[in-house]
């Protein structure tokens, strides 16, 4: 770590709106959340569609809508919520979108995730039957999970984090950004460019470090304050920083390390001490997110605030920034190693993958990550494709980056790709998750959250042929009952962490019935 000039100071930092922070009594800290560090989970995944083996140029808004007949079908609209507890509808740009139900675990969440894939695989499957019924048996949907399309458009991966109040937006800015630019060294999904090959997907279309906008310019957190829960107590910390990860170990570390961060951050703050990362803070994290998407070896220099008692700003490498954000965690599990409910039952071993993971980095042998990290990965197939074409082909030839780039996509293919599903198959990608696991979320939601009672619902109401609505607080049954009466029902459920009907619940459901 060397020593740069021109530190900037705090005055220079625009001011964050931050509404009902100050509403919040200090002391009422760990009384959020059944006096833990328990937190919710959820992911929104953006999918890419393209259409391919037409003679006829089929519209990517056109192949959205054909996936999206059988939700128009059942629910009369492109934006639903499932049985399973998950929101299912068609996004700004014609994207596909699945939005996971509540989760208590990075686990579970990544379960429900994987049961989007399955969701979006069968409306895509279906969507290609008809197109090659209409165009003949060549015609081929293609769905990526992934960030970036053929026309360098760019769309997102959301991850949410259920976070408490006392935990202002400048903390986030300050603790949490720095952390966010440089978890895409075992995070990042990889990205072929014309320049070379970049770590993450989403580096080069982020502008700042926290901002409301979404247009105008790409924060790497969001403040929309929707919490979808007491908004005097949570506030929900939407991080649009990350890629769509196919592997399934990828996107348990980015969820889990970054839990185990803001466990970290609202210890801090409740406790009013410095948190050992506060040297991190950013001068320029646009800047910082694209040198290390840019450098595989971790060593891209980034500029950081320093410590409060120096005059000068300091130079880090990504590595070593990450390095102090393990050290702060491991400090932190093994502190609150007693605390049963405080943070991750498998705390331990997301702390061993995470040292291993930057172990490997920093002696130059990302190649052993190869499977499970996203990045590591998809530069191994590049480089192993390149060695077969130069015997193939004349001496001196390499292939293009347009060869290069369908590589790329194909990895992200989740319904006619066969890269990353054949590294699935032959056992060289890890896996957490079984296929029995994946078809139970496809159906049933999670048990200990508020999707156990919405699923519930969802259920009852299809069952009865109702109309009805719902999103993530309400619930809302009308229509005619079956005195011929005009029915109309409603249920809020503000706390995320409510999982157990209670006796207004159940007759809730009995007017359904």
């Amino acid at each position: 770590m060397s020593t740069a000039s021109s530190k900037k100071v705090a005055s220079d930092v625009p001011q964050l709106r931050d509404s009902h922070t100050d509403d919040v009594q200090s002391g009422s800290f760990l009384e959020t959340s059944n006096g833990s560090f328990d937190r919710i989970f959820g992911i929104e995944t953006e999918y890419g569609i393209s259409v391919t083996g037409t003679e006829q140029p089929c519209p990517a808004p056109e192949v959205a809508r054909t996936m999206f007949q059988p939700v128009i079908s059942r629910s009369r609209s492109t934006n639903t919520y499932l049985q399973n507890g998950a929101r299912l509808y068609l996004d700004v740009g014609s994207h596909p979108e699945y939005a996971t139900a509540e989760t208590r675990s990075p686990l579970d969440a990544l379960k429900q995730d994987l049961a989007g894939e399955r969701i979006m695989i069968g409306l895509a499957q279906r969507a290609q039957d008809q197109l090659q019924r209409q165009h003949g048996s060549q015609a081929r949907v293609h769905l990526f999970k992934n960030n970036v399309d053929a026309s360098g458009q760019s769309f997102g991966c959301h991850e949410n984090y259920l976070l408490r109040r006392q935990v202002s937006l400048d903390d986030v800015r300050r603790l949490l950004v720095p952390f966010l630019v440089t978890r895409q060294l075992f995070a990042g999904a990889g990205k072929v460019t014309r320049s070379g090959f970049e770590l993450s997907q989403r580096a080069d279309y982020l502008d700042e470090a926290v901002s409301s906008a979404t247009t105008r310019s790409r924060p790497m957190v969001n403040t929309r304050d929707e919490p979808h829960a007491n908004p005097d107590l949570y506030r929900r910390l939407h991080v649009i920083v990350g890629d769509s990860n196919r592997s399934q170990t990828a996107t348990w570390m980015k969820l889990a390390t970054t839990h185990l961060v803001l466990c970290m951050i609202e210890e801090a703050v409740e406790q009013g001490t410095l948190s050992p990362c506060e040297p991190y803070a950013l001068i320029d994290p646009g800047k910082a997110i694209r040198a290390v998407s840019k450098d595989v070896s971790g060593q891209a220099s980034i500029d950081v605030v320093g410590l409060a008692d120096s005059d000068a700003s300091m130079r880090c490498s990504a590595l070593s920034i990450q390095r102090a954000y393990l050290e702060a965690a491991q400090d932190f599990v093994t502190r609150h190693s007693d605390d049963g409910d405080v943070m991750l039952d498998d705390a331990g071993q997301v702390l061993a993958v995470w040292s291993d993971a930057l172990q490997a980095i920093e002696t130059g042998d990302w190649q052993s990550l190869s499977s499970w990290v996203d990045w590591a990965a998809k530069l191994s197939i590049i480089n192993a494709f390149k060695r077969r074409y130069v015997l193939t082909h004349e001496s001196g030839s390499s292939p293009s980056w347009a060869q290069l780039k369908m590589l790329d996509f194909e990895y992200h293919d989740i319904i006619n790709g066969h890269v990353f599903e054949s590294m699935e198959a032959h056992h060289r990608m890890r896996t957490l998750i079984s296929t029995s696991q994946i078809a139970d979320a496809v159906t049933n939601p999670p048990a200990n959250t508020r999707a156990h009672l919405r699923g519930r619902f969802i259920q009852a109401a299809l069952a009865k042929d109702i109309p009805w609505s719902c999103d993530w607080t309400h619930l809302v049954a009308t229509g005619l009952a079956e005195t011929g009466e005009e029915r109309h029902a409603e249920f809020e459920i503000m706390d995320p962490f409510m999982s157990q009907a209670t006796p207004e619940f159940e007759q809730f459901i009995d007017t359904i019935r």
